[in-house]
């Protein structure tokens, strides 16, 4: 973290480089479960959550649960979340993925605080640059914020020309955003630690990796959303 002036008398926080803290199988498996709640809590309100017919169409789903934001005026998040695909296997769902997510701008904040980020991988093309080493939202791949509830039917077919969709919650209030500018890169240390050295987001997003018990919880959420198209 540093500080730079913008306007006299002015602070601005920019998280341009965040350190994340080593973390242990432990805080990883808490994080799945985490976001097994977070994705639940979303899709329960349907006049105001994730629309379910988008996650019948999704290829991937990930959650960051409690994502950091920083920033007066300048606005910058980091933290951690799970990410998993769509496979051709029994559960229908892949091992859960750590990834990191940096920089970026949900939106103008004033001061610091903490948010629920979910992101919708609504294609092939999208699945690909997820699966790789790293990618910006916005810039290798197309994003637009996710459209909210029943009422956002008529939106959905728009919405599935981009690639990815998200959505934010924070202090109660949930809406659409567009992560765009953020970085999403897989936390190699983390799936090291749960599915052993061989085992890289290509291979755990493919099925190769079984879900471990922690992911159950999450990969049983999506489980009712069957695919559609």
């Amino acid at each position: 973290m540093r500080f730079v002036s913008i306007l006299p008398g002015v602070l601005a926080v920019s998280m341009t480089a965040p350190l994340l803290v080593a973390e242990d199988k432990a805080d990883t498996e808490k994080r799945m479960r985490e976001a097994a709640t977070v994705l639940k809590e979303l899709t329960q309100a349907e006049d105001k959550g994730i629309p379910h017919d988008l996650l019948s169409k999704a290829q991937c789903v990930g959650v960051v649960p409690n994502l950091k934001r920083a920033g007066f005026i300048v606005g910058g998040e980091y933290g951690k979340g799970v990410v998993t695909c769509r496979t051709t296997g029994a559960g229908g769902w892949s091992a859960l993925s750590t990834v990191r997510i940096e920089g970026g701008s949900i939106g103008a904040q004033i001061g610091a605080g903490e948010t629920d980020v979910v992101f919708i991988v609504m294609n092939q093309s999208g699945m690909d640059k997820l699966m790789s080493d790293k990618f910006t939202v916005g810039a290798d791949a197309a994003a637009m914020a996710g459209p909210v509830g029943r009422a956002a039917s008529a939106e959905t077919d728009a919405a599935l020309h981009a690639e990815i969709l998200s959505y934010s919650r924070s202090r109660g209030v949930f809406a659409g955003i567009t992560l765009k500018g953020a970085t999403l890169r897989p936390d190699k240390d983390d799936n090291r630690r749960m599915y052993g050295a061989e085992s890289g987001q290509r291979e755990i997003l493919s099925g190769k990796a079984a879900v471990p018990p922690s992911g159950e919880p999450l990969i049983q959420e999506l489980r009712a959303f069957p695919p559609k198209g």
